[in-house]
C-alpha cells in the first residue's frame, strides 16, 4: 500500500522527547547519540538484561548510551507497557531502529511486527503524534517471511493517523563487513556468480542516524516511503572485493561461487526442514543469503522491471571505501552477531 499524499508543509512542528527502541543496535547507538546532541530529551526502552550478541559488554554498549534515559520493558502488552516501562509519561516521537536478529518466521513476526505494533499503540496512548521506523528497502520484493512482516507493520503505521516516516535504507557497512578478516588472512574474496549480479549503495550507521533523526522536522520526510543509500555510486560485490584487496595491499584473489550451489543447498535445507523442524530456521537463513546474493539493495522500477541507481537518494558522507580504509588500519569492525547472513 501506497501512503498518503501528504498535506502542505506547515511550520516545523521540533519534537522535544523521544522514545527509542532498538538503541542497543549500531545504528541505535549512533542515532541515541545524535538526539543527545541535538537537545532532545531521549528515553531509551530496553529489554531487561538487554545486550547485543557478540563480545562486546553490556556494560560497554550501555556507556555508550550516557546522556539518555534507559528504561527496561518488554513490548508484549501496549498497556502494561504504558503503565511500567513509560509510566504514563507523554512522549512527542518514537523512533524505531528495531529488527529480528535472526530474520526467522518466528522471530520476524514477534519483532518487526509485533513488538513495532505493540511500541504503536503504547505511543498513541503516551500522545506521540509522529513515528519514525527504520525498515529495509529489500521489502520492494517480499519474497521471505521478514520482509512480510516488516511491510505488515509498515501498512499498520500508515493507517494509524500519527505523522509517519518509513525509512528503507540500503546495505549497512556492517553488512559488507564480513569478509574483512578472510581477506586479511589471505583467503579469496567470496563472490556469488560474476560477482556483479547485484549493487548497493551502501550507507554508514552515523550517516543513516543522521537521516533519521532528520526526519523528525523535515516536513518533506512525513507521510512518506523514503528509500536512502550512502554516497556516491552503487558498487558490486566485485568492487567490494577489489576495494578491500586495494586498502590491504594485497594482489586481487577471487571465488566465484555458483548460484546453483546455493540453490541446492537452499532445496535439500527446505526438504529437510519438513523432517526435522529445527533444521527449517537454516533453510530459512538460507533463503535469505540466496535472497541477497540475487536482488540488488536500489529502488526498484516496477515498470522497467529492474533496479536503478539513479532513482536511489544519497545522504550522508561516508564511504565504504573510507570504512575499509579505517578498518585495514587497524579500528575494529563493526560486531555482526546474529546478522551475519545479511
Amino acid at each position: 500500500m501506497q501512503p498518503p499524499e501528504p498535506a502542505a508543509p506547515t511550520a516545523v512542528h521540533r519534537p522535544q522527547r523521544i522514545l527509542l527502541l532498538g538503541a542497543t543496535g549500531t545504528i541505535g547507538w549512533a542515532t541515541a547519540g545524535l538526539l543527545s546532541h541535538h537537545g532532545y530529551d531521549v528515553v531509551c526502552l530496553l529489554r531487561p538484561r538487554s545486550g547485543a550478541t557478540g563480545p562486546t559488554p553490556p556494560e560497554q554498549q550501555l556507556n555508550s548510551l550516557a546522556g539518555t534515559t534507559l528504561r527496561y520493558g518488554e513490548l508484549t502488552d501496549a498497556e502494561r507497557l504504558s503503565r511500567g516501562a513509560l509510566k504514563n509519561e507523554k512522549f512527542d516521537a518514537v523512533i524505531s531502529c528495531m529488527a529480528s536478529r535472526t530474520g526467522n518466521p518466528k522471530d520476524a513476526w514477534r519483532v518487526d511486527y509485533q513488538a513495532n505494533l505493540v511500541a504503536l499503540q503504547a505511543a498513541q496512548a503516551a500522545g506521540a503524534q509522529q513515528f519514525v521506523l527504520l525498515s529495509a528497502i529489500c521489502v520492494q520484493k517480499p519474497m521471505l517471511e521478514f520482509q512480510r512482516a516488516k511491510l505488515a507493520f509498515e501498512e499498520a503505521l500508515m493507517q494509524s493517523g500519527l505523522v509517519f516516516s518509513i525509512v528503507r535504507p540500503t546495505a549497512f557497512f556492517k553488512s559488507l563487513s564480513g569478509q574483512l578478516e578472510r581477506v586479511k588472512n589471505g583467503k579469496p574474496f567470496l563472490l556469488f556468480g560474476d560477482g556483479q549480479l547485484t549493487a548497493c549503495k551502501p550507507i554508514s550507521d552515523d550517516d543513516l542516524a543522521d537521516y533519521l533523526v532528520g526526519c523528525l522536522t523535515e516536513p518533506l520526510r512525513h507521510n512518506r516511503i523514503l528509500p536512502i543509500g550512502g554516497p556516491g555510486p552503487a558498487i558490486t560485490p566485485l568492487q567490494q572485493g577489489q576495494y578491500l584487496f586495494q586498502v590491504l595491499g594485497k594482489a586481487p584473489r577471487f571465488r566465484r561461487v555458483p548460484l546453483g550451489l546455493m540453490d541446492l543447498i537452499v532445496g535439500v535445507l527446505s526438504l529437510a526442514g519438513q523432517l526435522l523442524p529445527r533444521l527449517s530456521d537454516k533453510a530459512e537463513l538460507a533463503r535469505i543469503g540466496r535472497y541477497y546474493a540475487t536482488e540488488s539493495m536500489l529502488v526498484w522500477d516496477a515498470e522497467a522491471n529492474r533496479y536503478d541507481e539513479d532513482k536511489t537518494p544519497s545522504h550522508g558522507t561516508q564511504t565504504l571505501l573510507s570504512a575499509y580504509e579505517a578498518w585495514a588500519t587497524g579500528e575494529k569492525a563493526p560486531e555482526r552477531g546474529d546478522h551475519a547472513v545479511f
